[in-house]
């Protein structure tokens, strides 16, 4: 029996049991192994004619990439930030962009906390020490995180998430929200307040035009000095450049990134260099069973949406 629709992942794998809901509802899946350029992209559709792509990473979907399948109704990412998705060019062609909204907000908060924790008692320091053979012992004078003022920009699941995290250890948290409520967390509307009140700046903002760069040298210079930065959200929410100078003047005691302007890290990066910073690859909601989670959602969203089901309105971008 041939299939009753196509599906294009932008992966060379994805979770069996989201595979499995796309075959039993008629779908055949096909993968995008190697590098995830526009000319690979567009090639893969036009062969494949795919109703359906599953967006795994940040595979740039153009105006060219959209049009490349004539047949292409929905973008799906498996996640929840499409910064890299041509979102006019799809509304333009009547093709949905949806996403998987708080499947991975667990986990996400816990790896930006794990940041936090392991940023504020100094560990990679601690643990080169060790394996070096210092022994600073009772001499050493660690920092607390219970007290800390943690500050939260972009109040989504993932930042709501976080912030419960941070107050359930002991952390007073302050949302920049501009309007509304925070649950019952203290709230801030200007940036410039949050900032000079803060012991730690954790991100979870998606990235826009108007968060591109939302951290730069003069906001960086509004923390107090030695505080501490935490990315999970986009690398381009800060000035890299602004941020790497924060550093290594002391402005900044640390920062812990998941994600960075260009990814992979490349080698020899300047971050790299630094031992008061925390990389880790883009991975903070890649757990088990958050990403079960996210692309179970992901795989029933093209379903639903193939089969003229609406999806829940926090599901569409577009």
């Amino acid at each position: 029996m041939s299939p009753h629709f196509h599906v294009l992942v932008t992966a060379s794998h994805w979770a069996e049991p989201a595979q499995r809901i796309i075959e039993q509802a008629g779908g055949q899946l096909h993968f995008l192994p190697g590098s995830l350029t526009e000319d690979a992209l567009t090639a893969r559709l036009s062969e494949t004619g795919a109703q359906a792509i599953v967006l795994r990473g940040s595979a740039p979907i153009t105006d060219r990439v959209l049009k490349a399948s004539p047949a292409l109704r929905i973008v799906a990412k498996n996640g929840a930030g499409v910064d890299s998705v041509d979102l006019e060019a799809a509304r333009a062609r009547g093709i949905a962009v949806a996403v998987a909204p708080g499947a991975n907000a667990g986990a996400v908060a816990e790896h930006a906390v794990a940041l936090m924790l392991a940023l504020t008692r100094q560990l990679p320091q601690l643990d080169r020490m060790v394996r070096a053979g210092e022994w600073a012992g009772s001499t050493w004078q660690g920092r607390d995180f219970r007290g800390a003022t943690v500050g939260i920009v972009g109040y989504g699941s993932i930042g709501r998430a976080t912030a419960q995290l941070a107050s359930a250890l002991g952390a007073r948290v302050l949302v920049r929200r501009p309007q509304g409520q925070a649950d019952d967390f203290a709230t801030e509307s200007e940036l410039h307040r949050l900032l000079p009140q803060l012991d730690i700046l954790s991100l979870h903002c998606p990235l826009t035009e108007r968060s591109r760069g939302l951290i730069g040298a003069r906001e960086l210079a509004m923390l107090p000095r030695g505080s501490l930065l935490i990315n999970t959200a986009r690398g381009p929410v800060v000035d890299e450049a602004a941020l790497i100078d924060a550093l290594r003047s002391g402005q900044l005691g640390g920062a812990g990134l998941d994600t960075f302007d260009t990814e992979p890290l490349s080698a020899g990066h300047p971050l790299t260099a630094l031992p008061q910073v925390l990389l880790t690859p883009h991975v903070a909601g890649v757990t088990r069973d958050a990403g079960l989670q996210v692309a179970t959602l992901t795989a029933q969203n093209i379903v639903d949406h193939l089969a003229h089901t609406a999806l829940p309105a926090l599901h569409r971008v577009a």
